[in-house]
């Protein structure tokens, strides 16, 4: 109660709380040390040749998209609402932020802390896509798409959903750290890249292994660590909201890996180290829109239905004939799509008293909400996604040829290899 009560004092007053700062900026690196977490999980995934490229593609947006936030992509995506679709350009270069909280978003932190640690959102966004043109797409191409999409596709998204006023928003969309705004967004976008950069030239004497599994582990638990950040920051203050949304985090997480691993284990009579990985990785997308808003019960039920879809998804790609390298739409995009539905059923104002009911607590209209902003997520992101590639090949062909792909992105892109022999 005492708590409870500080923070409401707290809030009427805009009062910078040192906890509540500390929190935000410890959580923002967590969630800055995921982007190259991706890179080690995508690049144990890939062969040999390609491991620096996968790994740039991480490194590389991790610094592409920090200057971009700064410069216009905080204030298309946080600034004064513009009819609820976009931010205006008042906070261009960050002018006029300093060390005051913005009470629209984190009154007990300065404004900069909500800056710094929206920002690491908005990179680890687009490198999740990454890995659905890994070992085929040019470097050129990857750049120019990158920052495109980073303006054209995720910082209205933020805005919609996040933003004050945002259409979704206001519409009373529950997303608590980005099932929407990063994991539906950067699925969908990864299948309509893979599906218009069309498959990797595979044959006998080069199959398509992981090179390294070890290193995918160290990339996986690197982003779970991270995780926290990335959810349990979301509270934006050191309080109960913080922890609920870590327990939920972990919980899912592990309860992803073992029903992975466990269907996994029957259909093919082993323990898949990857599968496991994969697990927990979908675990944790899914809870991601959920985590500040269900119990823990709910976590293990999230983890493990995403799990099975997720491994579902993985089982018919070959079918539809689209070479989505690393599985991002089976993971993100659906993963993602099974958080968000289930946020709007298991959601709970014991938990969060900010939020609203779901379906689960005589709340029908929050899965209504949830559906149509997961729909909204799909239709931008794919179309946009396509009308940026198409512009991109005027510029440039996207991918490599077949040469540069044959003898590999490290050296064919970046003239360096990741091992000497």
């Amino acid at each position: 109660m005492h708590s409870m009560l500080k923070a409401a004092i707290l809030q009427v007053m805009g009062k910078i709380d040192s906890g509540d700062t500390a929190w935000v900026l410890a959580a923002a690196a967590l969630v800055m040390l995921m982007t190259p977490g991706l890179g080690f999980f995508y690049a144990g995934l890939v062969r040999r040749k390609n491991v620096l490229s996968t790994l740039m593609h991480s490194f590389f947006i991790l610094c592409l998209i920090s200057v971009q936030w700064v410069l216009w992509g905080y204030t298309l995506a946080f600034g004064p609402d513009w009819h609820g679709v976009i931010g205006s350009l008042r906070w261009i270069g960050l002018s006029g932020i300093g060390s005051a909280p913005n009470p629209n978003y984190a009154p007990t932190i300065p404004h900069g802390a909500f800056v710094v640690f929206q920002m690491m959102f908005a990179v680890i966004t687009p490198a999740l896509i990454t890995g659905a043109f890994a070992e085929r797409k040019r470097f050129k191409a990857f750049a120019i798409f990158t920052l495109l999409w980073a303006t054209l596709i995720y910082d209205p998204l933020a805005h919609w959903v996040w933003g004050h006023n945002g259409w979704l928003a206001r519409l009373g969309t529950l997303d608590f750290a980005g099932g929407t705004v990063v994991h539906i967004s950067s699925g969908i976008s990864a299948l309509v890249v893979a599906k218009v950069l069309g498959p990797r030239i595979l044959h006998a004497r080069d199959p398509h292994e992981p090179h390294d599994v070890t290193m995918a582990l160290l990339g996986t638990a690197l982003l779970w660590f991270g995780w926290f950040g990335f959810n349990a920051g979301s509270a934006l203050a050191a309080n109960g909201l913080a922890v609920s949304a870590f327990i939920n985090t972990n919980t899912a997480a592990a309860m992803g890996a073992l029903v992975w691993m466990t269907i996994a284990w029957t259909r093919k009579g082993a323990p898949s180290v990857v599968g496991a990985l994969a697990g927990a990785v979908a675990g944790l997308v899914a809870i991601t829109p959920a985590a500040g808003y269900v119990t823990p019960a709910a976590s293990i039920l999230i983890g493990a239905a995403a799990a099975g879809v997720c491994y579902a998804a993985v089982g018919i790609r070959d079918r539809i004939r689209v070479d989505d390298a690393l599985d991002v739409f089976a993971v993100h995009g659906l993963g993602g799509t099974v958080g968000a539905i289930a946020t709007g059923i298991f959601a709970t104002v014991a938990i969060n008293a900010s939020a609203s009911n779901g379906l689960l607590y005589g709340n029908p209209k929050q899965l209504l909400t949830q559906v149509i902003a997961v729909a909204a997520t799909w239709l931008f992101a794919g179309a946009g996604t396509y009308l940026i590639l198409k512009f991109v090949m005027l510029v440039t062909s996207l991918r490599v040829t077949e040469r540069e792909e044959r003898v590999g992105l490290d050296l064919s892109q970046h003239a360096e290899a990741a091992y000497s022999q």
